[in-house]
């Protein structure tokens, strides 16, 4: 199967730019468009909520994504090397029009998603050190850590709601995210259950 895949961020950008870009592109390349996927939603969404997520979930060896570039993916370079590493585990081949690059099952691909890999290892340590500096910070400031007393509805999490997600999104081990925030594992789970933060 051939994907054509079209996100804009608002109601009032048009997708036939992007699809005019894929037809002209697939037409170069004598293949046809079996399938679109259009939606219109921000790339700061997760592709769980997205219907990028359906996508990514029933893509098999072999099938291809076509994008105009990168950022249809996502917004935060994390969520597009996590995407592009799924489809490269699944063995399925993205091309992105204007940033030229062809993601697959070859040596160039595998060298991407080891330097992907990396950087993502690297990024979750400096987010870990980061979410551990502003807590001490926070505590040092005399800032009462954890749920406000007397406001029962009040999450000790929901300010990092966006971190917790790309925790999430790269399969960082749930308590291994609790105890970068400093609270038990139920609490994270029930926080996860809130929000509706569950992922493919």
């Amino acid at each position: 199967m051939i994907y054509g895949y079209i996100r804009v961020s608002t109601d009032k950008q048009t997708v036939e730019n992007q699809r005019f870009e894929i037809l002209n592109y697939a037409a170069s390349k004598g293949i046809f468009i079996d399938s679109w996927i259009e939606e219109t939603i921000s790339g700061t969404k997760s592709p769980s909520k997205r219907r990028l997520g359906l996508l990514l979930d029933k893509v098999q060896e072999g099938d291809i994504i076509i994008c105009s570039e990168l950022s249809r993916l996502g917004r935060s370079l994390l969520m597009i090397m996590s995407i592009l590493n799924l489809l490269m585990e699944k063995k399925c081949i993205v091309y992105t029009i204007k940033d030229n690059y062809v993601l697959g099952d070859d040596i160039q691909s595998k060298v991407l998603a080891f330097a992907f890999g990396l950087s993502a290892e690297i990024e979750r340590n400096l987010i870990s050190q980061r979410t551990t500096e502003a807590l001490k910070k926070r505590k040092a400031d005399g800032i009462i850590l954890g749920r406000p007393r007397g406001i029962a509805n009040k999450v000790k999490l929901t300010d990092n709601l966006e971190l917790v997600q790309e925790l999430l999104a790269l399969k960082i081990p749930k308590a291994k995210i609790a105890r970068i925030f400093n609270v038990s594992t139920p609490t994270l789970y029930n926080f996860i259950q809130r929000y509706d933060l569950f992922l493919p």
